[in-house]
């Protein structure tokens, strides 16, 4: 399954609407997901969504979609 993670670069500031960011990971569940996630950034995650169906082909076609490694 493939998630769209928004979250902010870094724990030590409050977060802003204005600098949050995304990527796209490919996992098995959302728990995966965080493990990924605080096993290897420092990032400050906000929401995860899980993509499929039009959801999923609307992001590979209308946005800067490219999927995360760890």
């Amino acid at each position: 399954m493939i998630y769209k993670v928004y979250y902010q670069e870094t724990k030590e500031r409050n977060p802003k609407r204005e600098q949050t960011q995304s990527l796209y990971v490919e996992a098995d569940n959302e728990e995966m997901v965080h493990n990924l996630l605080r096993e290897n950034t420092p990032y400050n995650v906000e929401y995860i969504q899980l993509l499929e169906g039009n959801h999923l082909e609307y992001e590979k076609e209308n946005a800067d979609f490219k999927l995360t490694e760890f």
